[in-house]
């Protein structure tokens, strides 16, 4: 956790911030204890604003706090995972319907920009980099249809979602491959094609599915259960 805080802008959020990004590239191992004073003590604050930020990260699902017993990051459920992903479909499909008839060249030029950051943070092997940039990309697809509400759901859904991403980079998720579903995307908003702008995002956002037993078969100790819920199953043929 490199990172120095702004002193002058309120210190809990940029905690939050910082610790978040830490558990998401696993420098704060699932199980792992946290300590309010060795974290103040590590960023040159006070314990209170330490503890809001793990409230704050209570809330989201990253850690858990024991009353008497301490604070620690949370293992991975696949479940959360699994059930954070469908929403970030249900909602992401949704905006990428919405952004391909209001993006503008500028907001391809952004896009475009985004991924060629990522593809520079892969080529030096900056997986932490690479997972910011790719949450600024879905993030910015947000911005351009200027719905605050459906950004911080998916904000949300990421936190969960991210841990699996992570840790599936560069081999079971290859980055070409999120690199290239990405181009799809842009290609589909840049053209105004609703549908194939859902479908595209709706592809991408299912890549987890494949990696995510993988991923849990492969670190067995940094998950909490095995269970997939109903709505990732193949359905039936009728």
């Amino acid at each position: 956790m490199d990172i120095s805080l702004r002193l002058r802008d309120p210190i809990a959020p940029q905690l939050v911030a910082a610790l978040r990004q830490a558990i998401i590239a696993s420098e704060l191992r699932p199980g792992e204890a946290l300590s309010e004073k060795e974290i103040a003590g590590r960023f040159g604050v006070s314990r209170q604003p330490v503890r809001e930020a793990f409230i704050k990260l209570s809330e989201a699902g990253l850690v858990q706090i024991l009353p008497s017993r301490g604070t620690y990051v949370m293992k991975i459920s696949m479940r959360e995972v699994a059930n954070a992903r469908f929403v970030r479909e249900a909602v992401e499909c949704a905006l990428a319907r919405a952004a391909s008839r209001l993006i503008d060249p500028g907001g391809v030029a952004r896009l475009r920009r985004l991924i060629a950051e990522q593809a520079a943070a892969a080529e030096r092997s900056d997986y932490s980099d690479f997972t910011v940039l790719d949450e600024a990309f879905h993030q910015a697809i947000a911005e351009i249809v200027d719905c605050d509400y459906a950004g911080k759901v998916v904000e949300s859904a990421r936190a969960q979602t991210d841990r699996v991403r992570f840790l599936s980079l560069p081999g079971t998720s290859p980055i070409p491959l999120l690199i290239t579903q990405h181009n799809a995307i842009v290609d589909a908003l840049e053209t105004g094609d609703s549908d194939m702008a859902a479908t595209a995002m709706r592809i991408h956002l299912r890549e987890i599915l494949n990696a995510l037993p993988r991923i849990a078969a492969e670190h067995p100790d940094l998950f909490e259960d095995e269970e997939l819920p109903a709505h990732t199953r193949v359905p039936r043929q009728r």
